[in-house]
C-alpha cells in the first residue's frame, strides 16, 4: 500500500451552497490541512462561535495507469459531520466528527483532472454526539487526509478499522504469550488468487521473534485467523520499561507482496481489583493520570505531530503514568507515543452529558464506539474504553441504563479483554445500578470548586467503597479553574489562583495515594482548552484548570507539585513566582522537589536547611526586606549533585490590584438567587395529573406559553449562563435540583410547583 499526502492546497469556503458539490469554489481561499474554522472564534468567549457548514475542495490529475490501481481517500477526521463528492457525486459520508473514515474512489474518477469536493458541518444535530459539552466542537478537516493506492487484492480497508488487521496477545503462563492476528483480505479482481500471509514478530533490536505463514484462496473476501505463541517477551511496563515488539504481516500472490502492514505490539496482562485497584503485569499500579482535550491555544484542533509530542514531552516530565484521552477519539499518533512512553490510556467516546431525544438508540454513539475500538484495537497502551461521561446530567432511568449497558456490551463484544469503563457525575448515587455495567466506575469529583469542602472527597470515596466493596473506582476528574495572574495570601474557592490550585491539588493527590482500593485519579486537565462559551476567572472561551496554559507556555505552580510526587528526575521549584509584588513583609515560602536535602538561601543568607524534605516543603513567616528579595533554593540527590532554582520578590507597599480577579456581577456564580422569592410557609403540593409539574422537561414547558412564563420567572437567571442553555430541552426543573450550580432548595420546586400544577397540559 501507498499513501499520498493530500494536505496541501485546498480551497475553502464558508458555505452551506450544494452547487460545490460539483462547481469549483469562487471567492475562497487557499488553506492546508490539518484545518479548522475555528481556531480564533473557538477560544473566544461567545456561545456564537461558527458552527454550521462548509466547504473544502482539492483536483486530482489521474494517469489511466494510476486507475488502474485500487485508490481510496483516507480522511483523520471530519468535524463533525461530513459528505464527499468526487465529480458532483456522493462518494461516501461520516456522523463519527472524531474518527477516521474512507472513501472508495475508483467509481467515480475519470482519467484527467477530478474534483473532490468535501462538505463539512460542526452544527448541532440531535442524534449526534456530543450534544452538550464544557468544550468547543470545533469544525473542519482538522486531520490529515491521504490517498490510498492499492493492488487488486489487499488486506481490507473500509471495514472500520485502520489496519485491516487486528492483534491480540494473551497470558497463557508465566513464561508465554499466545499472539493473536486476524483480519480479512479482498479481492477487487475479476478472478480468485492463491494468496499467502506471512507474520514477522520483531524485537526492538530488530531480531525475529517468531514467524509464521499461512495460505489462503482468496475470491472477494476472505477471513484469516492466526495464532502463534510467543517465549518469554519482554513485557510492555507501562512508564517503567515500555517495550514495543514491530508485527509485520504482508500478503503475497506468488512472489510478489500485494500488501504489508508494520504494527506495533506490547505484551502485557492488566487486572481490576475493587481493594488493591489495578495490576499491570501481577504488579500493583496506582494511576497517575491527566486528562488531554487535543487542542492547542490559537489553533483550535487542527494540530500537527509537533504539538503531539509536545503535549507528551510535558505529561511525560510530570511522571504521570496514564492519560485519559477525553472525551472522544483522538488522533492515531498520539495513541501510538502513548505505547511508546508506556502510558496507560482511558480512551472514550462523546457519549456525554445527555443522549439523543430523537434516537432513542444512540445509534451514533454506538457507531462511533465501533469506529473508535476497531482503529485503536492495536494499541496496547489502552487498557479500558470509556462508554459514558456524565450521561446523567439531564436524567437518570432505565433509558439511561439500558444504553449504557448496550454500550458496554458492544465493546466486550467487539474486545473480549480489555476492561470498560464510565465517568459518573457526582450526583449518581452510590447505590445506583448504573455501577454494575462496567467494569470500572469512575466518578468526575469537584469538592472544594463546584460544591461542598476539599476533605469531602475522601468522604465520597469511603462511602461508596462501604456502598459498592465489589466495584473498582478512580476519581475520573478534579480540578479547578486557575488564572496564573491571580494570587492570594488567603486562597479560597473562585479565587482563581495558583495558591488555591496547589492546594486543592495537593488534597486530591494525598486523597487518593492515602487509599489502596482507589485505582487512581485524572487531574481535569493536563492543558487549558477551548470552552467558546466560557468567561471565567478573567479569561474568555477557555476552561481554565489545566496544569499548563493553553499555549503551553507556562506550567502552573501545580504541575510541579505533581512532579515532585510523580517524577523521579531530580528537581526543586519554588512556587509563587508569579505573585512577584507582596504587600506584607511576613510570607510563606513553599518549595516543590522530590528531593530531600535542601538549602535555601535569602538575599544570599542561608535561611533553612533539611535533610528529610516532603514533596512540599513551607516556610512559614519569612521576613521580607523592603523592595527586591532574592530566593535561592538547592537541593541535592544521593550522589551529591546540585539542583537550583531562584526567584525573586518585591515587598511593596499597597496590594497589587493586578493579583486580585474582579467578578463580572452578570456571570456571577449563581448562589442564592431565589431569595426575591418568598418561601416561607411553603408546603408540598399533591400533583394533579394531566398538569405541568417540576417533573415535566424544560421542552414540555416551554411549548405552553402559561408553563413557559412560570418557568423564565424563577430561572430567567439562573439560566442564563450558556453552558446550561443546551440541556435545557432535555432536562427537568426536578432534575435541575440535583446539580449544585443552581442551589435549588425543597420549598422553592413546592412552590413552582403550586404555580405549574394549575396549568392545564393540551
Amino acid at each position: 500500500m501507498q499513501t499520498i499526502n493530500l494536505n496541501g492546497n485546498w480551497s475553502f469556503i464558508r458555505s452551506s451552497n450544494q452547487a460545490y458539490a460539483a462547481e469549483r469554489i469562487q471567492g475562497g481561499e487557499e488553506v492546508s490541512l490539518p484545518h479548522t474554522w475555528n481556531a480564533i472564534d473557538g477560544q473566544g468567549g461567545s456561545e456564537h462561535y461558527f458552527r454550521g457548514q462548509c466547504w473544502y475542495q482539492k483536483t486530482l490529475d489521474m494517469t489511466a495507469e494510476q486507475l488502474d490501481k485500487r485508490l481510496y481517500l483516507e480522511i483523520g477526521a471530519a468535524g463533525n459531520i461530513a459528505k464527499v463528492y468526487v465529480n458532483g457525486m456522493l462518494a461516501g459520508e461520516s456522523r463519527c466528527g472524531y474518527a477516521m473514515f474512507r472513501v472508495a474512489l475508483n467509481p467515480y474518477l475519470k482519467s484527467g483532472e477530478n474534483l473532490i469536493a468535501i462538505a463539512v458541518d460542526n452544527g448541532s444535530y440531535s442524534d449526534v454526539f456530543p450534544l452538550m459539552a464544557d468544550f468547543t466542537f470545533y469544525g473542519g478537516l482538522y486531520r490529515d487526509v491521504m490517498l490510498l493506492v492499492m493492488e487488486d487484492i489487499h488486506f481490507d480497508v473500509i471495514d472500520g478499522s485502520r489496519d485491516g488487521i487486528y492483534l491480540s496477545q494473551k497470558r497463557i503462563d508465566k513464561a508465554s504469550f499466545e499472539l493473536g492476528i486476524r483480519g480479512t483480505v479482498v479481492n477487487e479482481s475479476v478472478k480468485p488468487a492463491a494468496g499467502k500471509i506471512d507474520i514477522m514478530l520483531q524485537d526492538a533490536e530488530g531480531k525475529v521473534k517468531l514467524e509464521h505463514s499461512l495460505e489462503l484462496m482468496v475470491a472477494a473476501s476472505e477471513q484469516f485467523s492466526i495464532k502463534s505463541k510467543v517465549d518469554n517477551p519482554v513485557l510492555w511496563d507501562g512508564v517503567d520499561n515500555p517495550y514495543l515488539y514491530t508485527a509485520i504481516v504482508s500478503l503475497s500472490i506468488g512472489n510478489t507482496i500485494y500488501d504489508a502492514r508494520t504494527i506495533e505490539i506490547g505484551f502485557r496482562t492488566i487486572e481490576l481489583t475493587p481493594d488493591k485497584g489495578m495490576l499491570l503485569n501481577e504488579k500493583a499500579i496506582k494511576l497517575k493520570g491527566v486528562s488531554r482535550h487535543q487542542d492547542y491555544g490559537g489553533v483550535g484542533n487542527a494540530i500537527t505531530r509537533a504539538h503531539m509530542e509536545e503535549d507528551m514531552s510535558f505529561i511525560s516530565e510530570m511522571g504521570a503514568n496514564s492519560i485519559r484521552l477525553a472525551h472522544y477519539q483522538h488522533d492515531d499518533y498520539f495513541y501510538t507515543l502513548c505505547d511508546r512512553h508506556g502510558m496507560l490510556v482511558w480512551a472514550e467516546i462523546p457519549f456525554i452529558s445527555i443522549p439523543s431525544s430523537d434516537d432513542s438508540e444512540n445509534r451514533n454513539a454506538m457507531e462511533q464506539l465501533e469506529k473508535l475500538i476497531k482503529q485503536a484495537y492495536n494499541h496496547c497502551s489502552i487498557y479500558c474504553w470509556g462508554v459514558q461521561n456524565e450521561i446523567t446530567i439531564a436524567v437518570e432511568n432505565e433509558h439511561t441504563y439500558a444504553a449504557i449497558q448496550k454500550l458496554a456490551a458492544t465493546a466486550k463484544q467487539l474486545d473480549p479483554v480489555r476492561l470498560t469503563a464510565q465517568a459518573n457525575i457526582y450526583s449518581v448515587d452510590n447505590d445506583s445500578l448504573i455501577h454494575n455495567f462496567t467494569d470500572l466506575t469512575g466518578y468526575n469529583l469537584y469538592y472544594g470548586w463546584y460544591y461542598g469542602n476539599m476533605e469531602d472527597l475522601g468522604k465520597r470515596l469511603d462511602e461508596f467503597h462501604r456502598a459498592q466493596p465489589n466495584v473498582p473506582v478512580l476519581v475520573s476528574e478534579y480540578g479547578v479553574d486557575t488564572n496564573p495572574m491571580f494570587h492570594s495570601y488567603s486562597p479560597r474557592v473562585k479565587d482563581y489562583s495558583e495558591e488555591y490550585q496547589l492546594i486543592y491539588h495537593h488534597n486530591v493527590i494525598k486523597t487518593i495515594q492515602e487509599r489502596e482500593f482507589v485505582t487512581g485519579g485524572y487531574v481535569w486537565n493536563m492543558f487549558d482548552f477551548g470552552s467558546a462559551v466560557r468567561n471565567e476567572g478573567g479569561e474568555k472561551g477557555k476552561n481554565l484548570k489545566g496544569l499548563v496554559t493553553i499555549d503551553r507556555k507556562l506550567k502552573k505552580d501545580a504541575y510541579f507539585l505533581y512532579k515532585a510526587y510523580w517524577s523521579n528526575k531530580p528537581f526543586v521549584y519554588l512556587a509563587g513566582r508569579r505573585f512577584k509584588n507582596r504587600h506584607q513583609a511576613l510570607n510563606d515560602i513553599t518549595i516543590l522537589s522530590n528531593l530531600s536535602r535542601l538549602n535555601v538561601y535569602l538575599n544570599n543568607a542561608l535561611i533553612h536547611q533539611t535533610k528529610s524534605a516532603e514533596r512540599v516543603t513551607t516556610l512559614n513567616a519569612v521576613s521580607l526586606a523592603s523592595g527586591e528579595n532574592h530566593f535561592r533554593v538547592e537541593g541535592f540527590d544521593e550522589y551529591g549533585t546540585v539542583y537550583t532554582d531562584d526567584m525573586i520578590v518585591h515587598l511593596v507597599a499597597e496590594q497589587d490590584k493586578r493579583y486580585v480577579h474582579v467578578a463580572n456581577e452578570n456571570k456571577k456564580h449563581v448562589v442564592n438567587w431565589f431569595e426575591k422569592f418568598d418561601l416561607s410557609n411553603i408546603q408540598e403540593i399533591s400533583l394533579q395529573e394531566g398538569y405541568y409539574s417540576t417533573f415535566d422537561t424544560i421542552e414540555e414547558l416551554f411549548r405552553n406559553q402559561d408553563a413557559r412564563a412560570v418557568f423564565e420567572k424563577f430561572f430567567g437567571q439562573a439560566a442564563e449562563d450558556a453552558r446550561f442553555s443546551a440541556m435545557m430541552g432535555v432536562m427537568s426543573i426536578e432534575k435541575m435540583s440535583k446539580i449544585s450550580a443552581f442551589n435549588i432548595p425543597k420549598e422553592l420546586l413546592s412552590l413552582i410547583n403550586k404555580e405549574l400544577n394549575v396549568i392545564k397540559k393540551t
